[in-house]
């Protein structure tokens, strides 16, 4: 059955991947994105020119994830326009790339607010629609740094997708009996097909970035890069978390995994997810509280 589906941060990069493959698949998709009529306006032309030619019902709308009136005005147009919101997929998210302490706080503070904050602005708008209807999918698009490997020069980055990612999860108990579905994808590092490190931000501490670079730290920003790439098969394909995410929404109420890992170079967090994830059920079944594990039909 054909959704309507809202997708954040669909102007480049896994989302702009998933727009147009969950198109494809036959759904109406609206692809977000902030200054559609700016920095943005030729992703808008192409996904235009892709829904005329293809036949698809790909529409973009603006939103900016860090302005509530803003993720309002978005939400309110899908919903005015296509009549309800099946599907929300919280993919919008920034990278940050250099040694942890000449980050500012304020660079921490924004970086969150990207990552993290953002999801909690969109659920306020999208949740209410989707409790009405007592049906709704949400899906989160995390990274397997939360319970793998995790190389340093990533620290801002890995711990604002860590609290998104204890976020979607608690989201998850407390969405279950008003019937709304969690699913939780977890991409690996792919140094192709996306522009993480080519659009990360940079330390603001210029002086203390440079300590690092000139003493026993010297170098490690091209070694952390070389060895992320020597690890990523070269048939390592973005479009593969695409395809994962159209899998999911097009399984029935019900079927839907909790997790859905796609990491080629396996560094380990289909493990560690495992056991954590195992180790939060258990807890739900000795409180009694096993009944917010599975969403509840309507």
């Amino acid at each position: 059955m054909s959704k309507v589906i809202l997708v954040t941060g669909a102007s480049s990069g896994f989302g702009r991947l998933t727009v147009e493959a969950l198109a494809r698949a036959g759904h109406t998709v609206w692809a977000s994105m902030r200054d559609i009529g700016g920095r943005n306006a030729g992703n808008v032309a192409a996904l235009a020119k892709l829904a005329d030619e293809a036949g698809v019902d790909l529409r973009s709308v603006e939103l900016d994830v860090q302005s509530q009136a803003s993720v309002d005005a978005a939400v309110a147009r899908v919903i005015a326009e296509s009549g309800r919101i099946d599907v929300l997929i919280h993919n919008a998210g920034h990278m940050a790339y250099g040694p942890a302490e000449a980050f500012t706080p304020e660079q921490y503070a924004l970086l969150y607010d990207i990552n993290v904050v953002s999801t909690q602005r969109v659920n306020r708008a999208v949740l209410p629609h989707m409790r009405a209807r007592r049906d709704g999918l949400v899906v989160w698009v995390s990274s397997s740094s939360v319970a793998g490997g995790t190389p340093p020069w990533l620290a801002p980055y890995f711990g604002a997708k860590a609290a998104m990612d204890a976020i979607a999860v608690q989201y998850a108990r407390e969405l279950a009996l008003w019937g709304i579905e969690t699913s939780i994808i977890v991409p690996g590092a792919f140094t192709s097909g996306t522009n993480h490190f080519a659009h990360a931000g940079a330390p603001a501490d210029a002086a203390v970035a440079a300590d690092y670079e000139a003493g026993p730290y010297a170098g490690w920003g091209d070694r952390i890069r070389d060895a992320f790439a020597a690890i990523v098969p070269e048939d390592a394909d973005a479009s593969l978390v695409a395809d994962a995410i159209v899998d999911v929404v097009g399984q029935p109420f019900g079927a839907r995994p909790f997790r859905v890992h796609i990491d080629p170079s396996r560094d380990g967090a289909d493990v560690g997810f495992a056991v954590t994830d195992r180790l939060r059920e258990e807890m739900l079944r000795r409180v009694g509280f096993d009944e917010l594990l599975k969403p509840r039909a309507k």
